[in-house]
């Protein structure tokens, strides 16, 4: 039941639209009664459309706030880890700790992939993107599971995400190790989950690989910091997919072809490629200047985030874990010596601080994985993976909902009107 009504007025025709509130954020006015009036809203981009209704993640961008659950992600990032979260995003409540060890459990048995995979990978070029493999990979998933994909069936979907989960680091690692030549290297079931992901990305069968436990922690927060951010581009193509009934490992596969856009997925690579053309801190002031000049289109990437409008939360925790793993590592590099002095600036200059354009989680991420050894190709791929629990999670939530309906945006049609066809010798 609606508390306020908007009243929309149309030349002489009036007529009230309801109000909901949620548990948190701004209120909504309901449109869909705007058809039986003859008209519908326009919207490009989605700036001020609220597609769903859910309970998974909450953001408030002017406070810097992201909720998951209800949980703060800096207390998840300090307190619990990425299959905690897991538990958390697919079931709605934290584990104690028999279900902790169970869905760890679950998890670690289904890490393994069918042998069949590993010949996919031989049908694509040795220099082709991590990311097409990853997404025609993941489509073809489906294929293997193909008697578990009543998506009408609670536990079938259930077990879908379950393997989603656990067979995207593997897929990941052997698309990594695809490009370099390398063969690829079974999960075990010993490490944790992103031990086991560090293992099969670096480890060879020449010699013994030990996970420094401090890289691994660092991997278990770009995991959990990347892991949902609500309604975003990617979720949202998932939720769409979903609507038409499509299986889950199309739909997941589907938000990996979204999330490779560099507007989105892309952000941390590109930052990467933007330290590259920067080269020194010799000439950091040269591009700042540049990023500050309007009539340039040069643009500093990693700073300032389209939803957060304040520090971004995530980039609090990643700032942190970024500097542990600096100094673990004790790397002379010239472009994590730019990204730290670009860091410094943005943190202390009062252009950056007056347009809040702070260092975001996309700036530091990429610092890590660069310092970690992960190539920039590689970026987006662990992004992918991260996010998973998040696209099956806004799926499993749509389709769990009575009277969910397939998704058919409107549009403002500014094309020809009806015309009469000529021939081809009369035109």
């Amino acid at each position: 039941m609606a508390d306020k009504k908007a009243v929309v007025q149309i030349d002489d025709t009036s007529f009230e639209l309801p109000i909901y509130s949620g548990t948190a954020g701004t209120d909504v006015i309901d449109v869909r009664a705007l058809g039986q009036h003859g008209y519908f809203t326009f919207d490009p981009g989605f700036m001020s459309t609220g597609s769903c209704e859910s309970k998974i993640t909450y953001i408030d961008g002017d406070k810097g706030v992201l909720l998951h659950r209800g949980y703060p992600i800096e207390q998840l990032a300090e307190k619990s880890n990425y299959l905690e979260l897991c538990y958390l995003l697919l079931e709605g409540e934290l584990p104690n700790q028999p279900q902790y060890d169970q869905f760890a459990n679950t998890i670690t048995r289904h890490t393994m992939v069918h042998e069949k995979i590993a010949s996919f990978f031989q049908g694509f070029r040795v220099d082709a993107h991590p990311m097409a493999m990853l997404c025609g990979v993941v489509g073809a998933l489906s294929s293997f599971y193909h008697s578990d994909l009543d998506i009408n069936d609670p536990e079938q979907r259930k077990r879908s995400a379950h393997r989603l989960i656990a067979k995207l680091p593997t897929i990941s690692a052997m698309a990594y190790k695809y490009t370099v030549g390398q063969p690829f290297v079974y999960p075990r079931n010993d490490l944790s989950y992103a031990e086991n992901f560090l293992h099969m990305m670096f480890s060879v069968p020449a010699e013994d690989y030990k996970v420094s436990p401090v890289l691994a922690k660092a991997m278990d927060r770009i995991f959990m910091l990347h892991a949902d951010h609500e309604q975003n581009a990617s979720t949202s193509t998932v939720r769409l997919a979903g609507s038409s009934g499509a299986n889950p490992y199309a739909c997941i596969a589907a938000g990996v072809a979204s999330l490779w856009g560099p507007a989105h997925g892309g952000a941390n690579e590109a930052c990467l490629k933007m330290l590259q053309e920067i080269g020194s801190v010799d000439r950091i002031p040269e591009f700042v200047a540049r990023a500050k000049d309007k009539s340039d289109p040069f643009r500093l990437m990693g700073f300032g985030h389209r939803v957060y409008k304040n520090f971004d939360p995530r980039a609090k925790v990643m700032r942190e874990t970024c500097h542990e793993v600096l100094q673990e590592l004790n790397i002379k590099d010239p472009l994590l010596d730019v990204a730290m002095e670009l860091e410094r600036i943005a943190l202390e200059d009062p252009y950056f601080i007056e347009k809040k354009l702070y260092p975001n989680v996309d700036f530091y991420s990429g610092i890590i994985l660069k310092a970690i050894g992960i190539p920039t190709s590689m970026f987006t791929v662990i992004f992918a993976m991260s996010r998973t629990v998040g696209w099956i999670s806004h799926w499993d939530e749509m389709l769990s909902e009575k009277g969910h309906k397939i998704g058919r945006p409107r549009q403002l049609y500014t094309g020809h009107t009806s015309r009469d066809l000529k021939t081809i010798n009369e035109r």
